[in-house]
Order: structure tokens, then sequence, then C-alpha cells
């Protein structure tokens, strides 16, 4: 696993720690990370600040996101996904998609490259949240 996914999963922890939804992200951009978040909708009670939309708005206004990738514990939502769209995002590496496979075909046919790292540890920490706080895990993903 390369440092850009071992930021986004401590980004996801920080999020559970705050007694959040455990999701995080990271843009990189030349070998470098530019920015980092995490789902901070339950902290922040804000139903937009997921892990994608905070690092985003972390990394501000950079002008170009043509040479960047997203990294995300988790495979982004319809929201998320449509930001990798508007942005020019190229290419998004998840953590995992089994336990939410998210706007993956969406984002295929918009023309960006998804890697799947298919991360067991991705996978337990999300599993586990879902089994304890499935209703607000049905909040976060719009089904009440």
């Amino acid at each position: 696993m390369d440092e850009f996914m071992k930021a986004a999963i401590e980004e996801a922890k920080l999020s559970l720690s705050e007694g959040g939804i455990p999701i995080g992200a990271v843009l990189e951009r030349g070998g470098k990370i530019i920015a980092r978040g995490h789902n901070k909708r339950v902290q922040e009670n804000d139903p937009l600040m997921h892990a994608e939309i905070d690092c985003l708005r972390n990394a501000g206004r950079i002008g170009r996101y043509s040479a960047c990738t997203l990294y995300s514990t988790l495979m982004p939502c319809y929201l998320c996904a449509g930001a990798v769209v508007q942005f020019n995002i190229p290419k998004v590496v998840v953590g995992e998609s089994e336990n939410f496979t998210g706007a993956k075909e969406f984002l295929k046919e918009h023309g960006v490259f998804i890697t799947d790292l298919d991360l067991s540890e991705c996978k337990t920490m999300m599993s586990d949240f879902i089994e304890n706080n499935p209703d607000l895990w049905n909040e976060d993903i719009g089904v009440l």
C-alpha cells in the first residue's frame, strides 16, 4: 500500500475517532499530498461534508486538477463523483468498493480511471461501522 492510501486511511480513522463515518480521502499531485479530508457529516452537521468534498475544499483553488489523483478509502458516491468529473480529476484510487459500489459506473462513463485496491483494512473498518451504525450509514448514503 502506498503512502497516499495510508494517509487516506489515517483520515478515515480520524473521522471515526471524532464520532463520524470512517471515510478518508487524499488528493495527490506530482507525488505529493496536496490535501487531505475525511467525512464530517456528523461532526459538522453538514450533509455535504463527505471525505472527498472535504479534501477538495482543503485543497483550495489549485487551478487545474488534470495532474491529480484522488484517493478514497471507499468508492465515491454520486455527489463526490460529480466533483471528480467537474474538476476533471482523471484517476481515482479506492480502498474498497465491496461495502458500497457508489458511482463506479458513472465515473467510468465519464472517462475516470479507477483502481480498486480491495483492501481488507478498508473493508473491515467500513463493514464494522455499518453493522454498528446502520441508521447513520443509511442516512449518509441517502437511504432513509
